[in-house]
């Protein structure tokens, strides 16, 4: 897998300039067409994490592969991207049409934390299809966003955050409503966020010398001060799963995107993920997969 992606490096390599305003402590926001930016020679994108936050109004037949998952959408869409969750995207339609903007979760931090919105959470399903009138009615957001950024408007950065906002409650409409960031604000909900966050942290795996720091439900129970059977009955009452399935589910999901994207051996995909013998990655990746990791990456030739 590729490094992650900065700004700088998103700058340098997409427009071959840097923007005077790129002050992380201040935050930084920025909206752009597909076609200017894919519009000029560049190399396919990999397979990576980005430093920052993405969100895309994507028109035609595209392909999108994050995390885990392989998804064609053929048809407009909304997609959310996010630091945790590593990603590609590749145009298959020959022309780009449609729009992105990017943004530093310091641009909102008078506004609260945006990674907690369920659109920036792990797990969250970040592709949206839409209607033709939907379709419609974002890029008319977006055409609002562009005429904003251009203008002498000594409060327009302001008005950028709104529009934003819109896009994400937009998106959040078109979830169950039990996906509120503000409902059950209880003992257990604060519990599981900090865990979630916590088993984040041990993400991504950028070289196969890198190793997790936490791997057993003791450990995460530790390093949060609680014992582990209030954090096991904290994350049944709000997920319906154990701390050992919720951490099996995101080691597996991490080793099937080494093992399809890197050329890693097993035993170091093994090593990285925390466990001290080969046999031991292969039993547990077969348990949760039905297949070991040599057929998983038989079936999914490394990209």
């Amino acid at each position: 897998m590729e490094p992650s992606q900065s700004l700088e490096d998103f700058y340098h390599k997409k427009l071959d300039w840097l923007p005077a305003n790129l002050k992380k402590e201040m935050g930084h926001f920025n909206v752009f067409r597909l076609a200017d930016v894919l519009g000029k020679p560049h190399s396919p994108m990999p397979y990576r994490r980005i430093d920052f936050y993405k969100v895309s109004l994507m028109m035609g037949c595209n392909r999108l592969e994050y995390a885990d998952k392989v998804l064609d959408i053929d048809g407009p869409a909304l997609v959310f991207s996010n630091p945790l969750i590593p990603y590609k995207w590749e145009r298959l339609s020959p022309e780009p049409t449609g729009f992105f903007c990017i943004f530093t979760e310091a641009f909102f931090r008078q506004f609260g934390h945006i990674r907690d919105y369920p659109l920036f959470q792990p797990g969250s399903t970040p592709v949206f299809a839409l209607s033709p009138d939907q379709a419609a009615m974002i890029a008319a957001l977006y055409e609002r966003m562009l005429t904003e950024i251009r203008s002498d408007y000594a409060y327009k950065y302001d008005v950028l955050r709104t529009l934003v906002f819109e896009l994400i409650h937009l998106a959040l409409k078109m979830q169950p409503a039990n996906t509120s960031i503000y409902a059950n604000s209880n003992a257990a909900v604060r519990i599981s966020s900090l865990f979630m966050e916590l088993l984040e942290r041990q993400f991504p795996i950028e070289s196969p010398s890198q190793q997790i720091a936490l791997r057993a439900p003791s450990e995460y129970a530790a390093h949060m001060a609680i014992h582990v059977n209030h954090l096991n009955r904290a994350l049944r009452e709000t997920s319906g799963k154990t701390t050992t399935k919720l951490i099996a589910e995101r080691v597996v999901q991490e080793a099937k995107s080494l093992l399809r994207h890197t050329t890693w051996n097993v035993g170091e995909v093994a090593s990285c993920l925390g466990f001290a013998e080969r046999s031991h990655f292969i039993n547990f990746f077969k348990k949760n997969t039905r297949l070991s990791p040599g057929t998983f990456r038989d079936n999914h030739p490394i990209v």
